[in-house]
C-alpha cells in the first residue's frame, strides 16, 4: 500500500487580535496590570496547525503600525506563512478576557470596532494569490459576526475557495455580542458559509439557529445526532460534522469528549478528565486544528477525531489563546497512562 503523503497549504482566514486580561483570579481593572497575548479564533487554528507540522499561511489584515507588525511577528515565530497579511490603516482589534474561577464564568468583552480587518478585509485579499496550492481553506462564524465588511469577506473567501475547488472547513464560533451590535442576518450568511463547505465544527445550537428548529433532547449526543442528520439533508457539500462535549464541575474541572458525524456513520472520542484547568479559551480552535492535521495527513475518522481531541485537551494546559504542542506531544497525550515527571 503507498502511503499518503500530505500536500498543498492549509490557509486559515481571518482577524487576529490581542487579548487583555487581569492577574490571576482578579476582575477586570481590579488592578492596573493588564497581560497582553495574540490571538484570534483564526489564528489559533493556524498556529496550532503550524507547531503540528502542517505548512500554513494566515490571510488577515492588521493595522500599520507597531502593533500590527508584532502580531505578523508573532505568527511567524510559530512558523506560519504571514505572505497573505495585509498592511492597511485602522486599529488592532481587542478582547478583553476577565478569566473565571470557581463559581464564576470567564467572560469576554470586545473592542474591536473600526479594526483595520473590520474596514479593509473585504478588499486586500487577492483570493487567486491566497488559495494558490491550498488544500484546505479554514474559516469561522467569527468573521461575518464583524460587521458587513466582515460577511461579505468571509462570502467571497468562500465563494473564491469553491471555485478553485480548494476544501472548506468551516468553525461555527458564534458569536452573539457581535452580531448583536449590527443589522446583520447571521442566519443567511452563516447558513451560506456552511452550504459550500465540507468539514464543520458545529454543534445542535449552531444548526438550530441556521436551521431555525429546535434540538431539545436532554442527551447531547441525542440532539447532536438529530442536528447532524438535518445539516446533512441541509447542506449537500457537507461530509464531516465534528464538535466537542462538555460537562463542567466547575470552572477548573471539567470533562470533554468528541463525536464526528459522516453521511454513513458516527465517530466518537471517550471524553478525558480536565482537572485544574489553567485557560480554556481557545480549546475549539485546537481541537479543530487537531481534527484537520489528522484529515489532512490521511489518517482515519476515528485517529483523527482522538488526536484532535487530545489537542483540545493539552490546550487546556497553557495560558493564552495558542496551542503550542507538536504531533508527537499530542499522540503522547493519547497514550498517556500517568503523569509522572518525564526525566
Amino acid at each position: 500500500m503507498i502511503a499518503h503523503v500530505p500536500t498543498g497549504r492549509i490557509v486559515c482566514f481571518g482577524e487576529m487580535m490581542l487579548r487583555l486580561s487581569p492577574n490571576a483570579n482578579e476582575l477586570l481593572m481590579q488592578s492596573p496590570a493588564l497581560s497582553v497575548r495574540p490571538g484570534g479564533a483564526e489564528a489559533n487554528t493556524a498556529v496550532a496547525l503550524a507547531r503540528l507540522g502542517a505548512p500554513t499561511s494566515m490571510v488577515s489584515v492588521l493595522p500599520d503600525n507597531t502593533l500590527g507588525r508584532a502580531a505578523r511577528d508573532e505568527l511567524r515565530r510559530h512558523g506560519v506563512d504571514t505572505r497573505d497579511i495585509q498592511f492597511r490603516p485602522g486599529r488592532m482589534g481587542l478582547y478583553f478576557l476577565t478569566p473565571g474561577a470557581v463559581r464564576r464564568p470567564s467572560e469576554v468583552l470586545y473592542d474591536r470596532a473600526g479594526s483595520a480587518f473590520a474596514c479593509h478585509a473585504d478588499s486586500a485579499v487577492d483570493w487567486s494569490r491566497a488559495l494558490s496550492g491550498a488544500s484546505w481553506l479554514h474559516v469561522s462564524g467569527v468573521t461575518p459576526a464583524i460587521g458587513h465588511a466582515g460577511s461579505a469577506a468571509a462570502l467571497h473567501a468562500i465563494a473564491a475557495a469553491k471555485a478553485a475547488g480548494v476544501p472548506i472547513s468551516y468553525d461555527g464560533n458564534f458569536r452573539g455580542k457581535l452580531w448583536a451590535e449590527w443589522d446583520g442576518d447571521p442566519a443567511e450568511v452563516l447558513g451560506a458559509m456552511l452550504y459550500a463547505s465540507s468539514l464543520a465544527f458545529a454543534d445542535d445550537r449552531d444548526f438550530a439557529l441556521m436551521l431555525g428548529r429546535t434540538f431539545d433532547d436532554p442527551d447531547p449526543i441525542v440532539r447532536r445526532r438529530a442536528a447532524a442528520a438535518a445539516a446533512f439533508d441541509a447542506y449537500p457539500s457537507l461530509e464531516r460534522i465534528c464538535s466537542t462535549i462538555r460537562v463542567n464541575d466547575s470552572v477548573q474541572d471539567q470533562t470533554l469528549a468528541a463525536v464526528m458525524f459522516t453521511r454513513d456513520g458516527e465517530h466518537q472520542a471517550p471524553a478525558i478528565a480536565l482537572t485544574s484547568v489553567v485557560d480554556r479559551v481557545g480549546g475549539g480552535d485546537a481541537f479543530a486544528s487537531g481534527v484537520l492535521f489528522g484529515l489532512w495527513s490521511g489518517w482515519s475518522n476515528d485517529t483523527s477525531l482522538a488526536f484532535g481531541l487530545a489537542a483540545a485537551g493539552l490546550k487546556h494546559s497553557v495560558p493564552g489563546d495558542f496551542n503550542l504542542f507538536d504531533e508527537a506531544q499530542v499522540r503522547a497525550a493519547m497514550a498517556a497512562d500517568g503523569f509522572d515527571i518525564r526525566r
